[in-house]
C-alpha cells in the first residue's frame, strides 16, 4: 500500500506517520511506502518498516499536485492547509492554499485517468457553519460560513462530493473538531488558546486568555483525530453514501469547564498562570463558530472521542509529557 500525506509536517500529519510507524499496516493491509509532503521538509517516523519518501513545495504552484499523484498513492490524506487565523488576515494566501491547491490536487487525480481511483481524506473544519446556531449542529444544518477559512473548507467540501460522485477518487471528508490540547508551540490559528490555556500552565508557563470564561467550542484530541483519520482511510464509504462529509464526534465544554478540569487534574497552582487578556479579533472570530454537536452520522459509522475534557487533559499528559508535569 502507497500513502501519500499533505501536510505531513503538521502536528496531526506527524501523530498520523508515528502511528502507521507503529502499526505497520492500515486497514490490514502492509504499508509498502509513504510519500510525505509539507511547505517545510517533513521528517520520516523513527521506526517505520516501509520506505518512505520526503519532499518539500508549495501544493498550488503549477504542475505541484501532478508531481505527487504520479506515483498512483492508494490513499491520499490531505491535511494541508494554512489556518484560520492566518487565512483570515491574507485573504488571496488562504484561497490560494486551501481553495486553490485543494482543487490542483483533485484535478491532478483526475488526470492520471486509466481506472486509477484512490481513497482521499479530506480535513475539513467546524468553520464551514456559521451563526445563527442551534443549541447542538446536527446533520441536517446548512454550510454558512462567516470566516474565510470556513469558505474555503466548504469549497472544498462540496468538490470532494461531487469529484466522488463522478468516480475520480472515493473520498471522505473530516470535520474536525478543534484538536486540544496541541503539542508543540502556539501557532496562529484563532482557535490556538484553547490549547495555550492547558499546555503552558501545564509546563511551568504563564498562558494568555483573549477571551471570556462562558465561550463555548467543540474539542477532541490530538489521539483522537489520528483515529478519525485511521477511520475515515479504512471504512467502507459505501455506508456513508453520497454526503461525503462527516462532522466529527467531539467534547462541547466552556473555558471555565475547561480550567476546572486543569485544576482538578494540576491544582490551583497550575491554573494560576492563566492570565486574561482580551483580545477583540479574537474574540470576534471565535464568536462566529458553532458550540456543540450532535454527529449522529459520524457515531452511527463508527467515529468516537473523549467524553470529558479531563480525558482530554490527561491524553495530553500521557502522550506529550511522560506521564508528569509541572506543578
Amino acid at each position: 500500500m502507497h500513502i501519500l500525506v499533505l501536510g505531513a509536517a503538521g502536528m496531526v500529519g506527524r501523530k498520523f506517520l508515528e502511528r502507521l510507524a507503529d502499526d505497520g499496516h492500515l486497514g490490514g493491509k502492509a504499508i509498502r511506502h509513504a510519500s510525505l509532503h509539507d511547505v517545510v521538509m517533513p521528517a520520516a517516523p523513527a521506526g517505520a518498516a516501509f520506505t518512505v519518501s520526503l519532499s518539500a513545495s508549495d501544493l498550488s504552484a503549477a504542475g505541484e499536485a501532478a508531481k505527487l499523484v504520479a506515483g498512483r498513492p492508494d490513499l491520499i490524506v490531505h491535511l494541508a492547509a494554512i489556518v484560520s487565523g492566518e487565512a483570515e488576515a491574507d485573504f488571496d494566501k488562504g484561497y490560494r492554499i486551501n481553495l486553490d491547491g485543494t482543487r490542483d490536487l483533485f484535478e491532478a487525480v483526475r488526470a492520471v485517468a486509466d481506472g486509477y481511483c484512490p481513497r482521499l481524506v479530506f480535513t475539513s473544519s467546524i468553520a464551514v457553519f456559521g451563526a445563527p446556531f442551534h443549541d447542538r449542529i446536527g446533520d441536517e444544518f446548512h454550510l454558512t460560513p462567516l470566516t474565510s477559512y470556513g469558505t474555503q473548507k466548504a469549497i472544498g467540501e462540496l468538490l470532494l462530493a461531487d469529484y466522488s460522485r463522478r468516480g475520480i477518487f472515493d473520498g471522505i471528508g473530516i470535520r474536525l473538531p478543534t484538536v486540544c490540547v496541541r503539542p508543540g508551540k502556539p501557532n496562529k490559528a484563532a482557535s490556538g488558546f484553547f490549547s495555550n490555556i492547558i499546555r503552558e500552565p501545564l509546563a511551568g508557563l504563564e498562558a494568555v486568555l483573549p477571551v471570556s470564561d462562558d465561550v463555548r467550542h467543540w474539542h477532541a484530541s490530538p489521539r483522537s483525530a489520528v483515529n478519525f483519520l485511521i477511520h475515515a482511510a479504512t471504512m467502507n464509504l459505501a455506508a456513508v453514501g453520497p454526503r461525503r462529509n462527516l462532522s466529527m464526534p467531539g467534547l462541547s465544554c466552556t473555558v471555565a469547564e475547561q480550567i476546572a478540569a486543569l485544576e482538578r487534574i494540576a491544582g490551583k497552582t497550575v491554573t494560576a498562570r492563566i492570565r486574561r487578556v482580551p483580545d477583540p479579533v479574537i474574540q470576534g472570530i471565535v464568536a462566529g463558530w458553532p458550540r456543540n454537536f450532535d454527529p449522529a452520522r459520524a457515531l452511527a459509522l463508527g467515529f468516537r472521542s473523549e467524553t470529558s475534557f479531563d480525558d482530554i487533559i490527561r491524553v495530553h499528559i500521557d502522550d506529550e509529557l511522560g506521564g508528569s508535569f509541572v506543578s
